[in-house]
């Protein structure tokens, strides 16, 4: 086979290889599971509080790793995005609930959401029991990312400020703005 057409060929395969990898579609995680949850201080929280914001909601430990490495990610990015719209929502899986959270937050403060989780919501979450496990929701409560295991600042990032710079009609379906 002579260098031009093996050339030819390969790249060739490399356009189908990417058109490919273009068309695939990202899975159908439907809508955020709604839930009421303790707070740190004890109040009771709700997924519905924070309707029409973009939220990372990250299932978490006080002993993971992986969950502590994220944080200042998270802290980081509250900061820069809170203003456009943003909200974390760190769920705990800690079995001390409440107790291992809090000694944990006086070393490691945040400036986002923490909940007291139980598994019944990661159950419906369908974490696993995998940790961290994290999810980006879009301002209509719409799954559109889940990450199993610990992920750097720029990947959330960039999920953020493509779902920051939709609009609520723009993610409502066809039929829905045909009704109105």
């Amino acid at each position: 086979m002579s260098k031009p057409h093996a050339i030819s060929i390969f790249l060739l395969a490399l356009l189908v290889f990417i058109l490919v990898g273009c068309g695939k579609k990202q899975p159908d995680y439907g809508y955020a599971p709604p839930f009421t949850l303790p707070g740190v201080d004890g109040n009771q929280i709700s997924l519905s509080d924070f309707e029409g914001k973009v939220l990372i909601v990250a299932f978490w430990t006080t002993w993971c790793t992986g969950c502590v490495a994220e944080i200042p990610h998270f802290i980081e990015l509250y900061d820069e995005y809170k203003e456009q719209g943003l909200e974390i929502i760190g769920i705990s899986l800690d079995q001390g609930r409440a107790n291992d959270v809090k000694p944990f937050l006086k070393k490691k403060p945040v400036n986002y959401t923490i909940l007291i989780g139980n598994l019944n919501v990661s159950n419906r979450y369908k974490t696993k029991g995998i940790l961290p496990t994290t999810f980006v929701i879009d301002k209509t409560g719409k799954i559109r990312r889940k990450y199993v295991g610990s992920r750097k600042r720029k990947v959330f990032e960039k999920d953020i400020k493509t779902m920051l710079s939709e609009t609520i009609e723009s993610l409502q379906p066809a039929s829905d703005k045909e009704a109105k």
